[in-house]
């Protein structure tokens, strides 16, 4: 069992670290790391800025596994493996992911990728989401290297790309091609999720589906509608009746979740009509559902294809259903599994806290891991501000995130 006085020793060590943690995350911000998928050109500049930091550190191993993509700068999406022996064969990986969404509109603090340090934050797009968990690993292992300290058991980083768009490159990529990496017995810290006060450790998701229903009908002018056959009408009413209809049929409430039930939610809409006098002959609509793990996405796509199939056969019309992208929730993580007692006591003894187990609706990596019944956890300490114009971390999170860590490692 690690002393306080071991664990107060590596605090006041990360505490010194805190200038050099904010200089590193405005490095990462400027480098825009945005898939391809969102018209980007992947992770390579951010990775290799990192490998050139990683390797400035007496690591005992680093890695890079790129994952094949043509889109992408240099044809690959890197991911970057680091490793800090222990003295147990035991290993404790904690995972953060290189790519950020686009930076959208709405920005008045700065501009998305020239970060800049104000009232204790540091803003710029993929600040906390996901480079706070990049710095704050990053620099727990760094403690422990400058004090001289070995952990009680090996830390793996992982920095991984595509986290954003399903990670096809990214987790599932490494896991399907090489499993080698990974050890039925290995602990999973993923730093993607939680909540203002560090009290959330996430065990659950929910099932995601996203589905593009396309309907098509007949272009025709506007001053004469019966010459044709008006898709933006006949999805209107699609649109409206998928919604009652899946709100109402699953509609079970899980208290593990937050929220408690499962979401369908109606996200992107698009037609062809330039001129307010078209009639468009295609009108497309996206549902975001996220799905209590009691349900099968199977039958919830059958639902959906029938309900598709009555409503534009009515009007002499036809869809088409495309699923952009599906991940069903695999077996929650044991809520007294070792990574998750691990996590409460390193809680309770830096911040005095009791936490809270739970399950999201969003979707992390931590699920290829469960997927593969390896237990994976979810925690960070956030002010939920990933995706949002002026996305910002707290520089405290970044810091004592990174104690917890530490001690994660230590315990």
């Amino acid at each position: 069992m690690v002393s306080m006085e071991v664990l107060d020793k590596v605090a006041r060590e990360i505490d010194s670290l805190r200038d050099e943690m904010v200089s590193t995350l405005i490095e990462l911000i400027k480098i825009p790391a945005i898939s391809p998928d969102f018209g980007g050109t992947g992770e390579y500049d951010k990775a290799e800025k990192l490998l050139e930091i990683l390797r400035s550190l007496p690591f005992d191993k680093v890695e890079t596994f790129n994952a094949p993509d043509p889109r992408a700068k240099n044809g690959v999406r890197p991911n970057i493996v680091a490793y800090y022996y222990g003295e147990s064969d035991e290993r404790l990986w904690i995972l953060s992911h290189l790519d950020v969404v686009p930076p959208g509109e709405g920005w008045t603090v700065t501009e998305p990728f020239k970060p800049i340090v104000k009232d204790g934050k540091v803003y710029g797009r993929g600040s906390e989401d996901n480079g706070q968990a990049i710095v704050s690993s990053l620099y727990a292992v760094k403690a422990l290297m400058d004090l001289g300290i070995r952990p009680k058991r090996t830390v793996v980083l992982a920095f991984v790309s595509d986290e954003e768009t399903g990670s096809k490159y990214g987790i599932e990529w490494l896991i399907k091609n090489h499993p080698e990496l990974f050890k039925k017995d290995d602990l999973v810290l993923v730093p993607d999720g939680g909540n203002s006060e560090g009290t959330f450790i996430e065990v659950a998701e929910k099932s995601i589906l996203w589905m593009k229903i396309k309907v098509k009908g007949k272009q025709a002018h506007a001053s004469m509608p019966h010459k044709g056959i008006n898709a933006h009408r006949i999805a209107s009413e699609l649109l409206v009746s998928l919604d009652k209809f899946l709100h109402e049929k699953y509609s079970k409430r899980d208290q593990l979740y937050d929220p408690p039930e499962s979401t369908f939610e109606p996200t992107m809409v698009n037609n062809p009509a330039g001129s307010p006098n078209v009639i468009p002959g295609e009108h497309e609509f996206v549902f975001d559902c996220r799905v209590l793990p009691d349900y099968s996405l199977d039958e919830i796509i059958g639902d959906v294809r029938k309900i598709c199939t009555e409503i534009t056969e009515k009007y002499k019309a036809s869809y088409d259903l495309e699923i952009l992208q599906r991940l069903d929730a695999p077996k929650p993580t044991d809520p007294n599994s070792k990574i998750v007692n691990l996590l409460k006591e390193a809680l309770k003894l830096l911040r005095n806290k009791e936490p809270i187990v739970g399950g999201i609706g969003g979707g992390t990596f931590a699920a290829f891991f469960r997927k593969i019944g390896i237990p994976a956890v979810v925690w960070a300490t956030l002010d939920e501000t990933a995706h949002q114009p002026n996305e910002y971390a707290k520089i405290e999170n970044i810091v004592e995130d990174a104690k917890v860590m530490a001690a994660l490692s230590l315990l």
